[in-house]
């Protein structure tokens, strides 16, 4: 069984190194957001095997499912001048260059943490509750509709007057465009609905 999860570990993060760099290198800019949605779908399996299933629901759901979708559609909608754009890249190589340093630092700093820090890596861990008694989900979902359960509530209120400010802001109202009415609707009855005419025989409304 370890086997085999090191088989699907290796080919996940080949897949999601691959499409990484395939994201910076494509010529094409729907290319590279195909391969985004290729990457996350990696790494989703490697939370899988991390056994961080919610995380891996989240990259698949709200990432792969909405805001890399919302990416290829403006990708492709626009209509992006790739001559223009490259002509500038060779202006700002050098400061991308100092940025890509600096996260390289950092994140062999991040993975040698150990060396620089020697008290922490002789801590020692707290026992864990075993896996399969509770999943990942239901762990997090129990501490979040509990403890958080106001501050969850609050995020989702925000998100509401947000997103009806939003819609209030952009909505215009034409002249001349009947509208529904809820009240008139609910006021009518069966002499105000329907209207009988009689019509002659052989001859239309």
């Amino acid at each position: 069984m370890l086997g085999l999860q090191a088989f699907f570990f290796y080919i996940f993060a080949f897949i999601a190194v691959g499409g990484a760099l395939m994201v910076v290198f494509a010529r094409n800019p729907v290319h590279s957001v195909l391969f985004l949605i290729l990457t996350f779908v990696a790494a989703a399996g490697l939370f899988l095997l991390a056994g961080a299933e919610f995380l891996a629901l989240i990259l698949i759901v709200v990432y792969v499912g909405a805001v890399a979708i919302l990416f290829l559609f403006v990708v492709m909608m626009l209509d992006l001048d790739l001559g223009q754009m490259k002509k500038g890249a060779l202006r700002y190589a050098p400061f991308g260059l100092i940025i890509g340093l600096v996260l390289l630092a950092e994140l062999i700093i991040a993975a040698t943490g150990g060396a620089y820090h020697p008290e922490l890596s002789q801590t020692t861990a707290l026992p864990m509750q075993p896996l399969y008694e509770l999943s990942n989900i239901n762990a997090l979902g129990s501490v979040l509709y509990t403890r958080y359960i106001l501050f969850f509530q609050l995020a989702g209120l925000i998100l509401f007057v947000a997103m009806v400010g939003a819609i209030v802001l952009t909505l215009r109202h034409k002249e001349g465009i009947k509208r529904q009415s809820i009240s008139a609707q609910n006021a009518r009855n069966p002499a105000t609905a329907i209207e009988i005419r009689k019509v002659e025989s052989g001859r239309g409304l």
